[in-house]
């Protein structure tokens, strides 16, 4: 049940951070509602993954997720293009969470 927090807590944070460009400086509502919400149950999610999963894994997931999603998004939804240099950092952070997942046995406590 961890993971499924965390996936939630995923898509609330990358739902949020999304949205913000297009708050405008939080002068847009329905955006700006968008982002307090979605800030506020992404947070509520990851406080429940921290039941059984430790903060340093859990983040690094939520991070590493995060920062992907993003770009991509940032690509599709607001036009913000990536070249190379950034796929191929984003290739390493994903597969540094990759190590973490397989390698790693302090993800669950």
């Amino acid at each position: 049940m961890p993971y499924v927090y965390l996936a939630l807590a995923i898509v609330c944070e990358v739902t949020a951070t999304t949205a913000l460009p297009s708050s405008q400086g939080f002068t847009r509502p329905l955006p700006s509602a968008v982002v307090v919400v979605g800030y506020a149950a992404a947070f509520y999610f990851l406080s429940l993954c921290l039941r059984h999963m430790s903060v340093g894994i859990a983040y690094a997931i939520w991070a590493a997720a995060g920062i992907v999603l993003i770009a991509i998004l940032g690509l599709l939804v607001h036009g913000q293009p990536l070249d190379a240099p950034a796929v191929i950092g984003l290739g390493l952070i994903v597969a540094g969470v990759v190590v973490i997942n397989v390698w790693s046995g302090a993800q669950l406590h």
